[in-house]
Formats: C-alpha cells, structure tokens, sequence
C-alpha cells in the first residue's frame, strides 16, 4: 500500500478529521463535481466515489451528496455505501433518505447518471460486505469502535 494512503488512513480515522471532514469535504466535492460537469470528484482521488442524488425523507426536495463508495460489480452496476459519518455519533442524513426512497436514487458514477434502488444490508450479508468494507477501507473499524449505533451498510443496483 502506498505509503501516501496508509497516512491518510491513519488521519481519516482521528477524531480531529472527524469533526472537521463533514463540513468541508462536502463542500469541496460538490464545487468541484459542479465545476467540472461531473467529471472530477476530488475526494475520488483516495477513494472511489459517486454522488447520490435522493429526494429527502420528509421533505421530498432532491438531496445530493458526495460519497465514497466501494464497487461492487460495476460490470453489473452494483455499488455499497457505508454510512459511516466519519464516526459521529448519528446515522448521516442521506442513509435516512435511502431508507425512505430506496427506488427514487440516482448516481452519478465518472460522470455519467444511473438510476439505482437501494437495499439496507443486514444479518450475515451485512456482515459479509462489513469485513470487505474493513478490506478496502481500514479507518471503518475506529469509525464503528466510536459509536454506538451500527453503521448502516446499502447495496445500490442499477434499476
């Protein structure tokens, strides 16, 4: 592993980045998506990353987020979101959003926009996708160790 990545990893998962990230890795993300008309995710550069675009669970107006996100067979158009909030306390917004609208998301994967449906993982295949999630991405486990709460896991498929 690139030794460039495994300090970012060991940054990722402080809680200092934890209160910080949320509010500008975000931002950055969407500016340059919009900048660049979905070509460039600037956090993509360490990770794979998409931006979901779900209507909201009470309010219904469409919410668009930057997200990292592990493929899963993109041949087949599968992807897992983890709802990690960077280790904070809640469940982020959007997991709520997924749950409420799970046939209404739509992706937009290297600048292209797929429509997808989204389904909660639970029991042993959550558990499954879990340690492929720890695999590809290691700061989880500080993220989980951090909250009570379990760490909401979706799959996402091409509708």
């Amino acid at each position: 592993m690139a030794r460039g990545v495994r300090l970012v990893q060991k940054v990722s998962a402080t809680r200092a980045f934890a209160r910080v990230a949320p509010h500008v890795v975000p931002a950055l993300d969407r500016t340059v998506h919009r900048l660049t008309r979905g070509k460039v995710l600037l956090s993509a550069r360490m990770l794979p990353g998409l931006v979901l675009r779900v209507p909201g669970a009470r309010t219904g107006r469409p919410r668009t987020t930057p997200l990292a996100c592990m493929p899963e067979d993109e041949a087949e158009g599968r992807w897992i979101l983890v709802g990690s909030n960077f280790g904070r306390t809640g469940h982020p917004a959007w997991t709520a959003n997924l749950l409420a609208r799970p046939d209404e998301a739509v992706i937009n994967w290297r600048g292209r926009d797929i429509p997808v449906r989204a389904a909660l993982l639970e029991g042993e295949e959550r558990a499954r996708v879990w340690e492929a999630a720890l695999a590809f991405w290691p700061p989880y486990a500080a993220y989980q160790k951090r909250v009570e709460r379990e760490i909401r896991l979706f799959r996402l498929e091409r509708r």
